[in-house]
C-alpha cells in the first residue's frame, strides 16, 4: 500500500469535502455540538473519513459534554498518535491517525476511569461502521 501521508494535498481534495479537509488536514475544529457523531449511540466502529482506519469503538464512547465525541481509549493503541501541539497559545496533545496523518482532535486528561483520559474527536475527521456485535 502506498504511504498515505506522501500525497498530495490535490488527492485529499478531491477525496474529502471541503469541510472534512479543513478539519482533517489543515488541523481545524468544527463548532462544538454540530458533529454528526456527537449524539451517536449505535454500536460500532469509528473511521478515519480519510483513509478508513479503524480508529475507535462505540464502548468507549462517553458523554463528555465537551461538545465533541470523546473516547477514553483508541480501538487499537497504534491506530493514532499523540503529538505535542502548542497552537492557540496552550500545550495540548494532539490526536492523528497513524495511517494517513490526518487531525482528528486532542487528547485531556479529565476522562472517566478506567484510563482517565478524554480523546475529544471531530466528527468530520470521522466515519462509522455500524456493528451490533461491538462490546457494549
Amino acid at each position: 500500500m502506498d504511504d498515505l501521508r506522501e500525497k498530495p494535498e490535490e488527492y485529499w481534495k478531491e477525496k474529502l469535502t471541503p469541510e472534512q479537509h479543513h478539519v482533517v488536514r489543515e488541523k481545524g475544529t468544527e463548532p462544538p455540538f454540530s458533529g454528526a457523531y456527537l449524539h451517536n449511540k449505535e454500536r460500532g466502529l469509528y473511521t478515519c473519513v480519510a483513509c478508513g482506519q479503524e480508529l475507535f469503538s462505540s464502548a468507549d464512547k462517553f458523554d463528555s459534554g465537551s461538545g465533541w465525541p470523546s473516547f477514553t481509549q483508541p480501538a487499537d493503541k497504534v491506530s493514532v498518535e499523540l503529538r505535542d501541539d502548542r497552537s492557540l497559545g496552550e500545550r495540548r496533545t494532539e490526536v492523528v491517525c497513524s495511517r494517513c496523518g490526518g487531525h482528528l482532535g486532542h487528547v485531556f486528561d479529565d476522562g472517566p476511569a478506567p484510563t482517565g483520559k478524554r480523546y475529544c474527536v471531530n466528527s468530520l475527521a470521522l466515519g462509522f461502521q455500524e456493528k451490533p456485535e461491538e462490546r457494549s
